[in-house]
């Protein structure tokens, strides 16, 4: 009896102990399956759903600033990547030739000044007389060669006044806030009128271009909220879309040889999204940020909330710390915007002299000094008297 009673309570105790490792591997596998669904919802918010893109650049303009006269330059004043203000002096060119013209052109005005009174006072004098003294025809003349002379005085002027501006644009000076980019010059060139040799990247007008897909673009409004992160750096810029792009090129609208449209017969089965430009204006970056034109970042727009998976998107972005009111603003930082036609003004570094040292390496001490001076370090030797 009791090995019937043992080999009956054998399976009851199975029994018991594999129901509640069934139950644990049911509530493992709905853990699993729960995790897997709540992943694949944030790859597709975070990914798919919102306006977002890696695909992002850094813009700013640049002004190629030209000569308006043409000479040799004589001084240079810049270094290349320094920071300058609109009206610093860039680069001079030679004045001897235009302060000669100014004084030509002075000289000549004076002229005409001296010429222009004696006609008047002549016109004058005949116009004064009777017919018995002198002819109509004889005044005539006289009042003509006095409104020559008052031309000509005109004229004088104004070449006096452009010899004037000549000399003064021998001062080739920025048009804009920014850094000298790429300098190629040196003392010695000839700078030709109209010719760009200089660039100044305008530090008031940087800018970030987004280029999304065009499946996300129906969520991008004008005026909405963009969290920015350039590649190399972590901390976030804020921004604000200010305009969307209305066309971009396509092969297919390529005219021919006639002028006929030119389609490609190649269909691919698989269609890349087609990228659109966004521009957005810096509202907002940290204090000493590494901006520069033609960097990557990841721009992350802000929608009115009503692209799919909204409200999951914010449960998501107050998880990971992204809630725009958690991250702190620096005001020192904050740039003043006032419309979406308002540039973005970044903060302008403060100006540093540079040595010669630094601003030309190779340069040897004493080497700026003229040959008739003692070089630093030395003494000037005694004239030796001559031999008898």
């Amino acid at each position: 009896m009791s090995c019937t009673t043992s080999r009956k309570a054998r399976p009851m105790a199975r029994r018991r102990t594999t129901r509640p490792r069934r139950l644990w591997r049911l509530l493992a596998s709905l853990g699993i399956l729960a995790a897997s669904t709540a992943s694949a919802a944030v790859i597709w918010v975070d990914l798919d759903a919102r306006p977002w893109t890696r695909d992002g650049r850094v813009r700013a303009q640049v002004s190629r600033m030209a000569p308006q006269i043409s000479g040799q330059i004589v001084d240079l004043r810049v270094t290349d990547n320094q920071f300058v203000r609109k009206g610093d002096v860039l680069y001079v060119i030679d004045p001897f030739d235009y302060r000669v013209a100014v004084d030509k052109a002075r000289a000549e005005n004076e002229d005409r000044a001296a010429d222009l009174e004696v006609k008047r006072v002549q016109a004058e004098r005949r116009a004064s007389l009777t017919t018995v003294s002198t002819s109509i025809e004889e005044k005539q003349r006289f009042a003509g060669a006095a409104k020559q002379a008052e031309a000509a005085y005109d004229l004088a002027q104004a070449q006096l006044a452009q010899a004037k501006v000549n000399l003064e644009r021998t001062q080739v000076r920025s048009a804009v806030n920014g850094y000298v980019n790429n300098l190629l010059l040196r003392v010695g060139d000839f700078a030709t009128k109209g010719i760009a040799n200089i660039s100044v990247l305008d530090s008031d007008s940087y800018w970030i271009d987004g280029y999304f897909e065009e499946t996300k673009m129906s969520h991008v409004r004008v005026g909405a909220d963009a969290d920015i992160r350039l590649m190399g750096d972590d901390r976030p810029l804020r921004g604000r879309v200010d305009s969307i792009t209305r066309g971009i090129s396509t092969l297919n609208a390529t005219p021919s040889t006639q002028g006929l449209p030119s389609v490609n017969p190649v269909y691919t089965w698989v269609r890349l999204a087609q990228r659109v430009p966004v521009r957005i204006r810096i509202e907002h970056m940290p204090k000493g940020a590494p901006l520069v034109a033609g960097t990557t970042a990841t721009i992350d727009i802000r929608s009115d909330g009503r692209e799919p998976g909204a409200g999951l998107s914010r449960l998501i972005d107050r998880i990971l710390g992204r809630d725009r009111a958690a991250l702190a603003l620096d005001p020192e930082a904050t740039t003043q915007v006032r419309g979406t036609a308002t540039r973005a003004s970044i903060p302008v570094p403060t100006p540093s002299t540079i040595p010669m040292e630094y601003a030309a390496p190779g340069v040897a001490p004493g080497m700026t000094q003229p040959p008739d001076e003692p070089r630093q370090g030395q003494r000037r030797n005694p004239p030796s008297k001559p031999s008898p």
